[in-house]
């Protein structure tokens, strides 16, 4: 199976268009080797690491305490900042199986709160904010709703724009941009993962009881674009800089009584090694409290596992990449329950139409594949015509033993 496939991943995560090109001095130093030093020691100091005791009702505490399934839906920055999207999201969660909500607390844009953190508030970007993201975890904590905090990390052109010496470069040592245009921070960069964790210690501190890392990843090498040059590599391979990144946050989490989570193309699921942005299941998987594979079934090019079209069959598609998924943890000795949360498709991309018919069917996938958990995608948090298929309370349906794989399956 080829990467081209998931390309279309980042359009659906976002509606960015605008280029990151300008370059402001970073974090208000004035020459070049100022900016350097200032960048490293400011994004260098600790956050306040200190364990948040969990609030809300006894329901959420144990969601956030105990390894227990997560059924939630996405919430983009703009339905995050609106009052009556929230209340209509938070109506759906009371009234269902869903028991946790995904919010964007930090995307493409930028911060979706004004920080008091004087090195966040210079991050956070000019976009419309969240007017009072605390208050919004606590109602969501008193509906009994997990608050889950998203955070893009590497395709961060805010941070770019205000960090130019922590950026990807070309050869000729000017800023690397993708086919948008958009400049992508520098994933070898401590100074880069220092700023990443102070916002994820401000999201503990609101409230947020599991920190999932999305775009925590390289950039598509596609051969259209200039080459990619990464300073602060000093020798270390794309998947040991994921790896030592996310091993770095999850112990830092654990101590402060959150999960810390991580999103995957679906397709590191199935294939063998490491794609070419730095994903590797083996690297990635013992180093996360779960990891959730982008595993929709529209990205899946024709003839994947031996299914002419992938999108026509949601749960055999699903069923293959979770299984494989399961298979693999279980060689590494990972038996955690819910260890795989996968991301399913409510959106149509293609035919057929997704309705309520193809999320039942993506749901049995998992729970045939042997877990309870999952999140639904829709980049425009519209959740309506999908709502038959969302059982009015949380049953667990998983197989015990799960179900195996088809004979002659393909994996690879």
């Amino acid at each position: 199976m080829r990467l081209t496939a998931f390309l279309l991943i980042p359009m659906l995560a976002s509606c960015e268009t605008a280029s990151s090109k300008t370059a402001d001095p970073a974090i208000g130093a004035a020459t070049k080797q100022t900016a350097n030093a200032q960048v490293a020691t400011t994004a260098a100091a600790p956050g306040d690491t200190t364990p948040v005791a969990p609030t809300g009702t006894a329901e959420v505490i144990a969601l956030q305490k105990e390894p227990r399934a997560i059924r939630a839906l996405y919430v983009n920055r703009f339905a995050a900042q609106s009052p009556r999207k929230m209340q209509h999201l938070i109506a759906i969660a009371d009234s269902t199986e869903i028991n946790a909500l995904v919010i964007d607390i930090k995307d493409e844009f930028g911060l979706n709160w004004h920080s008091s953190d004087p090195l966040l508030q210079r991050n956070e970007g000019k976009m419309n904010k969240v007017a009072n993201l605390k208050a919004l975890v606590d109602t969501l904590r008193a509906h009994g709703i997990l608050p889950i905090a998203r955070m893009v990390i590497f395709r961060d052109s805010s941070a770019a724009r205000m960090n130019p010496d922590h950026v990807i470069r070309k050869a000729d040592g000017t800023p690397w941009h993708d086919k948008k245009g958009v400049t992508w921070v520098n994933p070898y960069s401590r100074a880069i993962w220092d700023y990443n964790l102070r916002v994820a210690d401000e999201a503990v501190k609101m409230g947020f009881g599991e920190i999932q890392f999305d775009y925590v990843r390289f950039p598509e090498p596609y051969k259209s674009l200039p080459a990619q040059v990464f300073p602060e590599a000093a020798g270390r391979s794309k998947p040991d800089a994921i790896h030592d990144f996310l091993k770095e946050a999850r112990a830092r989490y654990d101590k402060q009584g959150v999960r810390m989570t991580a999103d995957i193309f679906g397709l590191v699921t199935t294939v063998r090694g490491a794609l070419e942005v730095g994903q590797d299941w083996e690297k990635i998987s013992p180093v996360v409290d779960v990891v959730l594979p982008m595993v929709y079934p529209s990205l899946y090019p024709h003839g994947s596992f031996e299914i002419r079209i992938p999108n026509a069959e949601p749960h055999r598609t699903i069923f293959i990449a979770i299984t494989s998924a399961r298979m693999r943890d279980a060689k590494m000795g990972i038996t955690t329950p819910e260890h795989v949360r996968p991301w399913l498709q409510a959106f149509t991309l293609g035919a057929p139409h997704y309705g309520p018919a193809e999320i039942e069917q993506q749901k049995q996938a998992v729970y045939d594949a042997g877990y309870d958990g999952w999140v639904l995608w829709n980049p425009g948090s519209k959740y309506d015509e999908i709502l038959p298929a969302l059982e009015k309370r949380f049953v667990s349906h998983k197989k015990s033993p799960p179900l195996p794989l088809p004979p002659h399956t393909l994996l690879d």
